[in-house]
Protein backbone atom coordinates (compact mmCIF):
# COMPACT_ATOMS: atom_id res chain seq x y z
CA UNK A 1 0.00 0.00 0.00
CA UNK A 2 1.10 3.86 -0.68
CA UNK A 3 0.13 5.03 2.64
CA UNK A 4 -1.51 3.87 5.88
CA UNK A 5 -5.14 6.10 5.01
CA UNK A 6 -4.89 3.56 1.90
CA UNK A 7 -3.96 0.98 3.82
CA UNK A 8 -6.32 1.55 6.63
CA UNK A 9 -9.29 1.83 3.97
CA UNK A 10 -8.68 -1.59 2.56
CA UNK A 11 -8.48 -3.06 6.00
CA UNK A 12 -11.94 -1.08 6.40
CA UNK A 13 -13.41 -3.12 3.35
CA UNK A 14 -12.03 -6.32 4.16
CA UNK A 15 -13.21 -6.28 7.51
CA UNK A 16 -16.59 -5.18 6.65
CA UNK A 17 -16.44 -8.07 4.14
CA UNK A 18 -17.02 -10.82 6.72
CA UNK A 19 -14.42 -12.67 6.25
CA UNK A 20 -12.39 -12.43 9.49
CA UNK A 21 -15.50 -13.29 11.26
CA UNK A 22 -15.96 -16.73 10.89
CA UNK A 23 -14.05 -19.25 13.64
CA UNK A 24 -12.84 -21.87 11.27
CA UNK A 25 -11.09 -18.66 9.47
CA UNK A 26 -9.76 -17.18 12.64
CA UNK A 27 -8.12 -20.72 13.23
CA UNK A 28 -7.03 -21.32 10.12
CA UNK A 29 -4.96 -17.84 10.55
CA UNK A 30 -3.66 -18.70 14.00
CA UNK A 31 -2.71 -21.80 12.64
CA UNK A 32 -0.23 -20.08 9.75
CA UNK A 33 1.44 -17.55 12.72
CA UNK A 34 2.15 -20.52 15.18
CA UNK A 35 3.99 -22.34 11.74
CA UNK A 36 5.45 -19.68 10.45
CA UNK A 37 7.17 -18.52 14.00
CA UNK A 38 8.37 -22.52 14.26
CA UNK A 39 9.78 -22.23 10.63
CA UNK A 40 11.46 -18.89 11.79
CA UNK A 41 13.21 -19.95 14.85
CA UNK A 42 16.45 -18.96 13.96
CA UNK A 43 16.26 -15.64 12.05
CA UNK A 44 13.87 -14.85 15.45
CA UNK A 45 17.12 -16.31 17.61
CA UNK A 46 19.68 -13.75 15.73
CA UNK A 47 17.64 -11.20 15.24
CA UNK A 48 17.48 -10.72 19.41
CA UNK A 49 20.82 -11.21 19.50
CA UNK A 50 21.91 -8.45 16.89
CA UNK A 51 19.46 -6.28 18.27
CA UNK A 52 19.47 -7.09 22.63
CA UNK A 53 22.61 -9.83 22.51
CA UNK A 54 20.05 -12.42 23.86
CA UNK A 55 20.77 -15.75 24.21
CA UNK A 56 19.06 -18.69 22.21
CA UNK A 57 17.54 -19.59 25.57
CA UNK A 58 16.90 -16.37 26.89
CA UNK A 59 15.05 -15.82 23.45
CA UNK A 60 12.82 -19.20 23.53
CA UNK A 61 12.21 -18.55 27.14
CA UNK A 62 10.65 -15.23 27.22
CA UNK A 63 9.64 -14.41 23.51
CA UNK A 64 9.59 -17.69 21.33
CA UNK A 65 8.25 -19.91 23.82
CA UNK A 66 5.52 -17.69 25.38
CA UNK A 67 4.17 -16.63 21.84
CA UNK A 68 3.75 -20.59 20.70
CA UNK A 69 1.78 -21.40 24.10
CA UNK A 70 -0.56 -18.64 23.72
CA UNK A 71 -1.48 -19.19 20.13
CA UNK A 72 -2.21 -22.97 21.25
CA UNK A 73 -4.29 -21.47 23.99
CA UNK A 74 -6.13 -19.64 21.62
CA UNK A 75 -6.50 -22.23 19.11
CA UNK A 76 -7.48 -24.55 22.08
CA UNK A 77 -10.43 -22.50 23.67
CA UNK A 78 -11.66 -19.81 20.86
CA UNK A 79 -14.48 -21.62 19.89
CA UNK A 80 -16.11 -21.77 23.01
CA UNK A 81 -14.97 -18.14 24.01
CA UNK A 82 -16.81 -17.07 20.74
CA UNK A 83 -19.78 -19.01 20.81
CA UNK A 84 -23.00 -16.79 21.82
CA UNK A 85 -23.64 -16.64 25.70
CA UNK A 86 -27.49 -17.40 26.87
CA UNK A 87 -28.59 -15.15 29.45
CA UNK A 88 -31.68 -15.49 31.44
CA UNK A 89 -34.02 -12.75 31.31
CA UNK A 90 -36.18 -11.13 34.54
CA UNK A 91 -40.02 -12.27 34.44
CA UNK A 92 -40.69 -8.20 33.53
CA UNK A 93 -39.51 -9.07 30.15
CA UNK A 94 -41.39 -11.92 29.36
CA UNK A 95 -41.40 -13.96 26.61
CA UNK A 96 -37.87 -12.92 26.15
CA UNK A 97 -34.63 -14.82 25.19
CA UNK A 98 -30.94 -13.13 26.08
CA UNK A 99 -27.32 -13.59 24.34
CA UNK A 100 -24.18 -11.99 24.33
CA UNK A 101 -22.10 -12.17 21.03
CA UNK A 102 -18.39 -11.14 21.35
CA UNK A 103 -17.72 -9.45 17.63
CA UNK A 104 -14.65 -7.74 16.80
CA UNK A 105 -13.88 -4.33 16.89
CA UNK A 106 -12.76 -3.92 13.17
CA UNK A 107 -9.39 -2.88 12.51
CA UNK A 108 -6.54 -2.76 15.53
CA UNK A 109 -3.74 -0.81 15.97
CA UNK A 110 -0.84 -2.62 17.94
CA UNK A 111 1.87 -0.87 19.18
CA UNK A 112 4.93 -2.73 20.33
CA UNK A 113 8.26 -1.85 22.49
CA UNK A 114 11.60 -2.76 22.22
CA UNK A 115 12.69 -4.94 25.10
CA UNK A 116 10.50 -7.98 24.36
CA UNK A 117 10.14 -7.17 20.52
CA UNK A 118 9.13 -10.36 19.53
CA UNK A 119 6.77 -11.78 22.42
CA UNK A 120 5.15 -7.93 22.81
CA UNK A 121 4.28 -7.77 19.15
CA UNK A 122 3.22 -11.53 18.81
CA UNK A 123 1.53 -12.30 21.83
CA UNK A 124 -1.33 -9.41 21.30
CA UNK A 125 -1.47 -10.30 17.09
CA UNK A 126 -2.66 -13.25 18.02
CA UNK A 127 -5.46 -12.64 20.48
CA UNK A 128 -6.92 -9.67 18.06
CA UNK A 129 -6.78 -12.07 15.21
CA UNK A 130 -8.57 -14.99 17.46
CA UNK A 131 -11.32 -11.75 18.39
CA UNK A 132 -11.69 -11.71 14.05
CA UNK A 133 -9.52 -8.22 13.81
CA UNK A 134 -7.92 -6.82 10.68
CA UNK A 135 -4.87 -5.46 12.13
CA UNK A 136 -1.77 -2.88 11.50
CA UNK A 137 1.39 -4.11 13.71
CA UNK A 138 3.53 -1.33 14.35
CA UNK A 139 6.76 -2.59 16.00
CA UNK A 140 9.49 -0.40 17.82
CA UNK A 141 12.19 1.16 15.77
CA UNK A 142 14.80 0.37 18.29
CA UNK A 143 14.83 -3.17 17.66
CA UNK A 144 15.28 -3.11 14.18
CA UNK A 145 16.15 -6.47 13.27
CA UNK A 146 13.74 -7.97 14.98
CA UNK A 147 10.93 -5.76 13.71
CA UNK A 148 12.49 -7.11 9.92
CA UNK A 149 12.14 -10.48 11.22
CA UNK A 150 8.12 -9.67 11.92
CA UNK A 151 7.79 -8.23 9.15
CA UNK A 152 9.14 -11.01 6.43
CA UNK A 153 6.77 -13.71 8.83
CA UNK A 154 3.91 -11.36 8.36
CA UNK A 155 4.05 -10.68 4.74
CA UNK A 156 4.55 -14.47 4.52
CA UNK A 157 1.13 -15.17 5.33
CA UNK A 158 -0.81 -12.71 5.77
CA UNK A 159 -2.17 -9.96 3.13
CA UNK A 160 -1.79 -6.15 4.20
CA UNK A 161 -5.94 -6.00 3.63
CA UNK A 162 -5.92 -8.47 6.75
CA UNK A 163 -2.32 -7.56 8.79
CA UNK A 164 -0.12 -5.37 7.70
CA UNK A 165 3.49 -4.45 9.23
CA UNK A 166 4.82 -0.87 9.23
CA UNK A 167 7.84 -0.12 10.60
CA UNK A 168 9.87 3.31 11.37
CA UNK A 169 10.33 5.86 14.36
CA UNK A 170 8.33 8.73 15.61
CA UNK A 171 7.05 10.35 12.80
CA UNK A 172 5.25 6.75 11.38
CA UNK A 173 3.94 6.63 14.90
CA UNK A 174 3.04 9.84 14.83
CA UNK A 175 1.40 9.47 11.34
CA UNK A 176 -0.51 6.55 12.48
CA UNK A 177 -2.16 7.80 15.90
CA UNK A 178 -3.63 10.34 13.70
CA UNK A 179 -5.78 7.34 11.66
CA UNK A 180 -9.38 6.14 12.94
CA UNK A 181 -8.62 3.22 14.20
CA UNK A 182 -11.59 0.95 16.59
CA UNK A 183 -9.14 -0.29 19.03
CA UNK A 184 -5.67 0.60 19.91
CA UNK A 185 -3.04 -1.78 21.93
CA UNK A 186 -0.32 -0.09 23.23
CA UNK A 187 2.94 -1.74 25.19
CA UNK A 188 5.72 1.07 26.11
CA UNK A 189 7.05 4.23 28.33
CA UNK A 190 4.15 6.00 30.34
CA UNK A 191 4.86 8.79 28.63
CA UNK A 192 4.82 7.88 25.18
CA UNK A 193 1.32 6.21 27.01
CA UNK A 194 -0.83 9.33 27.62
CA UNK A 195 0.62 10.81 24.20
CA UNK A 196 -1.73 7.77 22.61
CA UNK A 197 -4.54 7.81 24.83
CA UNK A 198 -4.45 11.92 24.28
CA UNK A 199 -4.49 10.63 20.27
CA UNK A 200 -7.22 8.13 20.71
CA UNK A 201 -9.45 10.24 22.86
CA UNK A 202 -9.99 13.05 19.62
CA UNK A 203 -11.64 9.59 17.99
CA UNK A 204 -13.15 8.26 20.96
CA UNK A 205 -11.13 5.17 20.24
CA UNK A 206 -10.64 2.39 23.30
CA UNK A 207 -7.40 1.62 24.27
CA UNK A 208 -5.03 -0.87 26.53
CA UNK A 209 -2.13 0.53 27.99
CA UNK A 210 0.71 -2.03 28.90
CA UNK A 211 3.33 0.56 30.68
CA UNK A 212 5.50 0.34 33.51
CA UNK A 213 6.58 1.89 36.47
CA UNK A 214 8.69 0.93 40.03
CA UNK A 215 7.53 -2.52 41.03
CA UNK A 216 9.03 -3.31 44.52
CA UNK A 217 10.03 -6.57 45.85
CA UNK A 218 9.50 -7.11 49.40
CA UNK A 219 11.61 -9.60 51.34
CA UNK A 220 10.77 -10.14 55.48
CA UNK A 221 12.28 -12.28 58.23
CA UNK A 222 10.61 -15.00 57.51
CA UNK A 223 11.58 -15.75 53.72
CA UNK A 224 13.83 -18.65 52.40
CA UNK A 225 16.83 -15.89 52.00
CA UNK A 226 19.19 -18.06 49.39
CA UNK A 227 16.07 -18.87 47.47
CA UNK A 228 14.73 -14.96 47.40
CA UNK A 229 18.25 -13.81 46.35
CA UNK A 230 18.40 -16.53 43.39
CA UNK A 231 15.10 -15.39 42.02
CA UNK A 232 15.40 -11.67 42.62
CA UNK A 233 18.60 -11.68 40.98
CA UNK A 234 16.75 -14.03 37.89
CA UNK A 235 14.31 -11.69 37.32
CA UNK A 236 15.53 -8.54 37.90
CA UNK A 237 19.18 -9.24 35.36
CA UNK A 238 16.89 -10.60 32.49
CA UNK A 239 17.30 -8.95 29.41
CA UNK A 240 19.62 -7.01 31.49
CA UNK A 241 17.14 -5.36 33.70
CA UNK A 242 15.46 -3.90 30.12
CA UNK A 243 11.32 -5.83 31.28
CA UNK A 244 8.34 -4.01 32.31
CA UNK A 245 7.68 -6.47 35.46
CA UNK A 246 11.33 -6.55 36.79
CA UNK A 247 11.80 -5.66 40.34
CA UNK A 248 13.12 -2.23 40.29
CA UNK A 249 14.18 -2.01 43.91
CA UNK A 250 14.04 -4.50 46.83
CA UNK A 251 12.67 -3.63 50.38
CA UNK A 252 14.28 -6.02 52.20
CA UNK A 253 13.95 -6.25 56.44
CA UNK A 254 16.37 -4.68 58.64
CA UNK A 255 17.83 -7.94 60.16
CA UNK A 256 18.04 -10.06 57.07
CA UNK A 257 19.11 -7.09 54.41
CA UNK A 258 23.08 -8.20 54.69
CA UNK A 259 22.54 -11.01 54.14
CA UNK A 260 20.31 -10.82 51.11
CA UNK A 261 22.24 -8.52 49.20
CA UNK A 262 25.98 -10.92 50.26
CA UNK A 263 23.45 -13.92 48.54
CA UNK A 264 22.64 -11.76 45.79
CA UNK A 265 26.54 -10.68 45.10
CA UNK A 266 27.04 -14.46 45.16
CA UNK A 267 24.19 -15.43 42.58
CA UNK A 268 25.10 -12.53 40.21
CA UNK A 269 28.41 -14.78 40.28
CA UNK A 270 26.68 -17.90 39.61
CA UNK A 271 24.85 -16.98 36.74
CA UNK A 272 26.85 -14.67 35.29
CA UNK A 273 30.91 -15.27 36.15
CA UNK A 274 33.56 -13.22 37.30
CA UNK A 275 33.43 -11.43 34.34
CA UNK A 276 29.19 -10.56 33.41
CA UNK A 277 30.12 -8.57 30.29
CA UNK A 278 32.04 -11.12 28.82
CA UNK A 279 28.96 -13.39 29.73
CA UNK A 280 26.83 -14.87 26.59
CA UNK A 281 23.74 -14.99 28.64
CA UNK A 282 24.30 -11.63 29.53
CA UNK A 283 22.32 -9.14 27.27
CA UNK A 284 23.08 -5.40 26.56
CA UNK A 285 21.64 -2.23 27.05
CA UNK A 286 19.11 -1.03 24.22
CA UNK A 287 21.32 1.88 22.64
CA UNK A 288 24.00 4.50 23.84
CA UNK A 289 21.53 6.60 25.63
CA UNK A 290 19.82 4.72 27.37
CA UNK A 291 23.44 3.51 28.66
CA UNK A 292 24.51 6.81 29.42
CA UNK A 293 21.31 7.38 31.64
CA UNK A 294 21.68 4.44 33.63
CA UNK A 295 25.50 4.34 34.06
CA UNK A 296 24.74 8.12 35.20
CA UNK A 297 21.94 6.49 38.20
CA UNK A 298 25.11 4.00 39.14
CA UNK A 299 28.28 5.21 39.00
CA UNK A 300 28.81 5.72 42.56
CA UNK A 301 29.32 9.78 42.24
CA UNK A 302 25.78 10.86 43.51
CA UNK A 303 25.54 9.69 46.89
CA UNK A 304 21.60 9.90 47.13
CA UNK A 305 21.84 6.84 44.82
CA UNK A 306 23.13 4.88 47.48
CA UNK A 307 26.83 2.97 48.42
CA UNK A 308 27.43 0.99 44.85
CA UNK A 309 28.54 -2.59 46.16
CA UNK A 310 28.90 -4.69 42.84
CA UNK A 311 28.80 -3.74 38.96
CA UNK A 312 31.40 -1.03 38.66
CA UNK A 313 32.37 -3.11 35.29
CA UNK A 314 30.70 -1.48 31.87
CA UNK A 315 31.76 -1.05 28.71
CA UNK A 316 29.99 1.61 26.75
CA UNK A 317 31.41 0.20 23.28
CA UNK A 318 29.59 -2.82 24.30
CA UNK A 319 26.66 -1.16 25.72
CA UNK A 320 26.98 -3.47 28.78
CA UNK A 321 26.62 -2.34 32.54
CA UNK A 322 27.24 -5.68 34.90
CA UNK A 323 24.58 -6.47 37.60
CA UNK A 324 24.20 -3.50 39.86
CA UNK A 325 23.38 -3.49 43.58
CA UNK A 326 22.66 0.00 45.24
CA UNK A 327 22.86 0.17 49.08
CA UNK A 328 20.50 2.22 50.81
CA UNK A 329 19.78 5.05 48.33
CA UNK A 330 17.51 8.08 49.79
CA UNK A 331 14.52 7.64 48.90
CA UNK A 332 14.20 10.87 47.04
CA UNK A 333 17.00 10.28 44.82
CA UNK A 334 17.48 9.64 40.92
CA UNK A 335 17.50 6.16 41.07
CA UNK A 336 13.99 5.94 43.49
CA UNK A 337 12.40 9.03 41.50
CA UNK A 338 12.34 6.87 37.97
CA UNK A 339 11.70 3.74 36.46
CA UNK A 340 15.49 1.72 36.54
CA UNK A 341 14.48 -0.21 33.41
CA UNK A 342 18.24 -1.26 33.06
CA UNK A 343 20.50 -3.65 35.91
CA UNK A 344 20.20 -1.40 38.88
CA UNK A 345 18.74 -2.98 42.07
CA UNK A 346 18.97 -0.48 44.71
CA UNK A 347 18.12 -2.35 48.12
CA UNK A 348 16.23 -0.59 51.32
CA UNK A 349 15.95 -1.31 54.34
CA UNK A 350 12.35 -2.03 56.97
CA UNK A 351 11.85 -2.88 60.43
CA UNK A 352 7.25 -2.90 59.84
CA UNK A 353 5.55 -4.03 57.21
CA UNK A 354 3.15 -1.68 57.65
CA UNK A 355 5.48 1.04 57.06
CA UNK A 356 6.80 -1.16 53.83
CA UNK A 357 3.42 -1.23 52.66
CA UNK A 358 3.01 2.94 53.15
CA UNK A 359 6.39 3.54 51.29
CA UNK A 360 4.62 1.77 48.47
CA UNK A 361 1.18 3.00 48.10
CA UNK A 362 2.77 6.41 48.53
CA UNK A 363 4.01 5.79 45.15
CA UNK A 364 2.35 5.46 42.07
CA UNK A 365 0.78 1.87 42.25
CA UNK A 366 2.91 -0.41 40.21
CA UNK A 367 2.61 -2.95 37.64
CA UNK A 368 3.98 -5.93 39.34
CA UNK A 369 4.87 -6.63 43.12
CA UNK A 370 6.79 -9.07 44.74
CA UNK A 371 6.94 -10.75 47.94
CA UNK A 372 9.08 -13.72 50.14
CA UNK A 373 8.03 -14.75 52.90
CA UNK A 374 6.76 -17.88 54.80
CA UNK A 375 4.36 -15.98 57.09
CA UNK A 376 0.50 -16.60 55.29
CA UNK A 377 -0.56 -13.78 57.96
CA UNK A 378 2.01 -11.26 55.90
CA UNK A 379 1.20 -13.25 52.53
CA UNK A 380 -2.15 -11.90 53.06
CA UNK A 381 -1.34 -8.80 54.25
CA UNK A 382 0.56 -7.55 50.89
CA UNK A 383 -2.26 -8.62 48.73
CA UNK A 384 -4.81 -7.59 50.51
CA UNK A 385 -3.10 -4.24 51.30
CA UNK A 386 -1.28 -3.30 47.99
CA UNK A 387 -2.97 -1.95 44.52
CA UNK A 388 -0.56 -3.16 42.11
CA UNK A 389 -0.90 -4.77 38.49
CA UNK A 390 0.11 -8.55 39.71
CA UNK A 391 3.06 -10.00 40.67
CA UNK A 392 3.94 -13.42 42.51
CA UNK A 393 4.97 -14.17 45.97
CA UNK A 394 8.01 -16.28 46.56
CA UNK A 395 9.33 -15.51 43.01
CA UNK A 396 9.82 -13.10 40.17
CA UNK A 397 8.10 -12.21 36.54
CA UNK A 398 6.75 -15.65 36.10
CA UNK A 399 3.15 -14.79 36.48
CA UNK A 400 2.86 -12.81 33.29
CA UNK A 401 4.13 -16.45 31.25
CA UNK A 402 0.91 -18.25 31.54
CA UNK A 403 -2.31 -18.41 28.87
CA UNK A 404 -4.44 -18.85 32.00
CA UNK A 405 -4.16 -15.44 34.02
CA UNK A 406 -4.84 -11.37 33.06
CA UNK A 407 -2.01 -9.76 32.75
CA UNK A 408 -1.78 -5.96 32.69
CA UNK A 409 -1.07 -2.97 34.82
CA UNK A 410 -3.38 -0.17 37.12
CA UNK A 411 -3.17 3.41 37.39
CA UNK A 412 -0.16 5.06 36.17
CA UNK A 413 1.42 1.40 35.42
CA UNK A 414 -1.57 1.03 32.58
CA UNK A 415 -4.87 0.05 31.91
CA UNK A 416 -6.60 -3.34 30.20
CA UNK A 417 -5.73 -6.99 30.59
CA UNK A 418 -4.96 -9.88 27.98
CA UNK A 419 -3.34 -13.35 27.66
CA UNK A 420 -5.52 -16.23 27.00
CA UNK A 421 -9.45 -15.44 27.07
CA UNK A 422 -8.74 -11.78 29.18
CA UNK A 423 -6.71 -11.43 24.97
CA UNK A 424 -9.88 -12.57 23.66
CA UNK A 425 -12.21 -10.25 25.47
CA UNK A 426 -10.01 -7.49 24.95
CA UNK A 427 -10.50 -7.40 21.16
CA UNK A 428 -14.12 -7.90 21.32
CA UNK A 429 -16.64 -5.73 21.95
CA UNK A 430 -19.63 -7.95 24.03
CA UNK A 431 -23.06 -7.10 21.93
CA UNK A 432 -25.83 -7.91 24.27
CA UNK A 433 -29.07 -8.85 22.32
CA UNK A 434 -32.95 -9.27 23.70
CA UNK A 435 -35.07 -11.55 21.62
CA UNK A 436 -38.80 -10.48 22.22
CA UNK A 437 -42.07 -12.99 21.78
CA UNK A 438 -45.08 -11.27 20.07
CA UNK A 439 -47.28 -12.29 22.40
CA UNK A 440 -48.25 -11.41 25.09
CA UNK A 441 -48.05 -7.95 24.64
CA UNK A 442 -49.04 -6.36 28.40
CA UNK A 443 -50.03 -3.30 28.36
CA UNK A 444 -48.99 -1.75 31.25
CA UNK A 445 -45.50 -0.44 29.91
CA UNK A 446 -47.57 1.94 27.42
CA UNK A 447 -49.29 5.40 28.27
CA UNK A 448 -51.74 6.57 29.26
CA UNK A 449 -49.92 5.30 32.52
CA UNK A 450 -52.87 6.30 35.17
CA UNK A 451 -52.83 4.52 38.05
CA UNK A 452 -50.45 1.48 36.64
CA UNK A 453 -47.58 2.77 38.85
CA UNK A 454 -48.36 1.02 42.10
CA UNK A 455 -48.40 -2.52 39.51
CA UNK A 456 -45.01 -1.49 37.99
CA UNK A 457 -43.54 -1.20 41.81
CA UNK A 458 -44.72 -4.65 41.94
CA UNK A 459 -43.70 -6.17 39.18
CA UNK A 460 -40.40 -4.51 39.30
CA UNK A 461 -39.56 -6.07 42.97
Amino acid sequence: MNNTSELLNAQKAYFNGGETLGIAFRKAQLKKLYQAVTDNQQAIFDALHADLNKSPFETYETEIGIVLEEIRYLIAHLSKWAKPKRMSMPLTLFPATGTVHAEPYGCVLIMSPWNYPFQLALDPLAGALAAGNCVVLKPSNYSPETSKVIRKIIRSIYPEKYVAVIEGGREANANLLEKRFDYIFFTGGTTVGRLVMESAAKHLTPVSLELGGKSPCIVDESANIDLAARRIVWGKYLNAGQTCVCPDYVLAHKNIKQKLIERMQYWITRHYGENPLASPDYAKIITERHYERLNALSDGKNPANGTLVCGKERDARLCKIAPVILDAPQADSPVMSEEIFGPIMPVLEFTDLEKARDFVIERPRPLALYFFSSSKKNIDFIVKRIPYGGGCINDTIIHLATSKMPFGGVGNSGMGRYHGKYSFDTFSHLKSVLTRGIRPDVSVRYPPYGEKLGLLKKLLK
